[in-house]
Formats: structure tokens, C-alpha cells, sequence
């Protein structure tokens, strides 16, 4: 358990990361990294993360479902398959132990700020769609389902990208789909860490109350210049922990 002056500021970070995932997404990219320096195991970071998540999502869901924003039929065989999906990432993960995930996780950060910084900006117009919902849910969402289950910072940028580029959705509609799809892959992964034994309660109710006031907040100000504000603060923060865990691990 960290000391109360790291409790305090992982506390405000996740605050932070509650109003900017349910902006741009990715708030797991200032958590993640947050719970590594504070002195966590990765899988005990990756668990205790994955439940303050989850929470978070779930108050940016309900504030997007309950003003209309999100159609969950469509969603539902992704929903099926990505759920599939993280509760094999979050089986590997468990496999793979804390030695291996102390090397592989500070690649996976540089590759998720190299990913927000070359990826496009995503606008609110509808385009013509590539993959139809049921294709969607066979390719795509298995995939990131996998991902959001061994890993997860960056699913919520990554999944509104996919869904304007392949399912030709407007930012808006991309954004409020995409929560629900983030929080069925988080869900499932955070019961299988539970299970698993590997959360820090006192720090995950904690961080996990915080999300919920941010994604609260954050859910009311979904709008395309949201996501161009807070890109060059995930990168930034991203690349620069990756590097220190390179550096100083």
C-alpha cells in the first residue's frame, strides 16, 4: 500500500484520467503508469487499475445512455466477442508474470503514445461504413477485447477510431458506443483479477470514487476539440513514464 502522500496523488490523477477517458479515452495511459510508480507489481497494478476503470466507465456510460447517446442493440454481438476476447488477455496476463511484464509494459506505453501521435483526428462526421456491426463484432472487437484484457491503455481512443473508420460512425456516436464496449472488456477482465486476488481495495475504491466524478464531468463536454486538447498531454505523459521504466526499472 503506497504511503498517504502517494495515496493522495494517484487519487487526483485518477480523477484526471476519469474526465479525460470519457473525453478522448486513454485515461488508463496516466493510471497505469501512475500505479508502476508508485511501487505496484504490474499485475497488481494492471488488477487495481482495471477496477478503478471500470467504475469510471460505468458513470460515463450511464450519463451517455441516460441523454439518449447510446443504442446498445447494435452493439451487442461486439459486446459478446470482446467480453470473449478479455477474458482470454486477462487469462495470458496472469500467465505471464510480474518479471516479463516489467520489460514488456514500458514497449506497450511507447507504442500507445506513438499510436496518439501519428493516429488522424476523428471528426463528428458520419462516413460510409466498411464492416457491417456483425462483421465488426468477428474482427475488430475479439481483437481489442484481447488487448483491453492483457492490457488496456489507450482502448478508448483506439475503439472510437475504429468504429469512425469501419463502421463509418461521427465522433459523438463513436465516442458514447464506445464506452459501452470498454466497459463490458473491463468489466469482465477487472471480476477475473478479483478472483484472482491480485486488487488493492483501499486504492481502487479510492481511485474508483475519484474516475467517477471526472468520467461524470468529463461525459458532458464530449466534443471533437476535447480529444485535440488532451492528445498531446497522453502522449507526452505516456512516452516520458515509458522511458523511465526503461531507464530505471
Amino acid at each position: 500500500m503506497p504511503d498517504p502522500a502517494v495515496f493522495s496523488i494517484l487519487v487526483v490523477i485518477a480523477f484526471v484520467a476519469g474526465f479525460i477517458s470519457s473525453i478522448a479515452g486513454a485515461g488508463g495511459v496516466l493510471t497505469l503508469p501512475a500505479l508502476l510508480w508508485a511501487g505496484l507489481p504490474p499485475i497488481t497494478a494492471l488488477a487495481t487499475n482495471k477496477l478503478q476503470s471500470t467504475l469510471g466507465t460505468l458513470s460515463s456510460t450511464w450519463n451517455f445512455f441516460r441523454k439518449g447517446h447510446l443504442d446498445l442493440k447494435p452493439l451487442l454481438p461486439s459486446m459478446v466477442t470482446a467480453l470473449l476476447g478479455s477474458s482470454l488477455g486477462t487469462w495470458t496476463v496472469q500467465q505471464v508474470g510480474n518479471e516479463l511484464l516489467s520489460k514488456l509494459i514500458p514497449l506497450l506505453l511507447i507504442a500507445i503514445g506513438l499510436y496518439f501521435l501519428v493516429s488522424p483526428r476523428i471528426t463528428d462526421e458520419h462516413r460510409e461504413a466498411r464492416l457491417t456491426p456483425l462483421q465488426f463484432a468477428f474482427t475488430a472487437a475479439p481483437l481489442m477485447g484481447f488487448y483491453g484484457g492483457f492490457f488496456g491503455p489507450g482502448m478508448g481512443s483506439i475503439f472510437p477510431f475504429l468504429m469512425v473508420w469501419l463502421m463509418g460512425y461521427g465522433l459523438r456516436k463513436a465516442t458514447a458506443q464506445t464506452k459501452a464496449m470498454v466497459l463490458s472488456v473491463n468489466g469482465v477482465s477487472a471480476t477475473i483479477f478479483i478472483i484472482g486476488g491480485h486488487v488493492v481495495w483501499p486504492l481502487a475504491i479510492a481511485m474508483s470514487l475519484a474516475q467517477i466524478v471526472g468520467a461524470r464531468l468529463g461525459s458532458n463536454l464530449v466534443i471533437s476539440r476535447g480529444a485535440t486538447l488532451v492528445q498531446p498531454v497522453i502522449i507526452a505523459v505516456t512516452l516520458i513514464v515509458a522511458l523511465k521504466l526503461l531507464v530505471l526499472p
